[in-house]
């Protein structure tokens, strides 16, 4: 089986997340919407880009990367540059999900190919209304490359 070659419904999300309490909040959000796909997480940037490996083994693409910046290790921008650089990757939608505001990280994120740029929100409800819509729109609506 080639790595894209699995349904939508099976194939999982990867969040890139270093926080330990934005990953519980994440997990709780999707858990609580009853998100079925397996959530992936990588914990630093070399995690990250660990996956690129792995797609390249067989695993199956995420529907959808969920990339903080701010990752020990290597920078959120380097990865997402690195990813779109691979073929293996280069097609699967990037969700920066990120506390930067800032003007520059938002042009660099879309300039080298993130989908998607949203601020993250710190009330646990309102960060229940983005993880429905990221669910709703990247994993319902949205349909991939096979």
């Amino acid at each position: 089986m080639t790595p894209t070659n699995i349904e939508p419904f099976n194939r999982p999300v990867l969040l890139v997340e270093d926080n330990p309490v934005d990953v519980d909040l994440t997990l709780r959000a999707f858990a609580r919407r009853k998100f079925t796909n397996p959530v992936h997480v990588a914990r630093d940037g070399e995690e990250a880009l660990a996956w690129l490996e792995r797609w390249e083994a067989g695993e199956p693409l995420p529907l959808v990367i969920l990339l903080d910046l701010k990752l020990p290790r290597v920078h959120g921008l380097e990865v997402l540059s690195r990813w779109r650089e691979s073929p293996i990757s280069r097609s699967v939608p990037v969700v920066v999900l990120t506390t930067s505001a800032e003007d520059k990280d938002i042009e660099a994120a879309y300039r080298l190919g993130a989908n998607s740029y949203i601020l993250k929100p710190v009330n646990f409800e309102k960060f229940l209304d983005v993880a429905e819509q990221i669910e709703l729109y990247w994993c319902i609506t949205n349909r991939p490359p096979r």
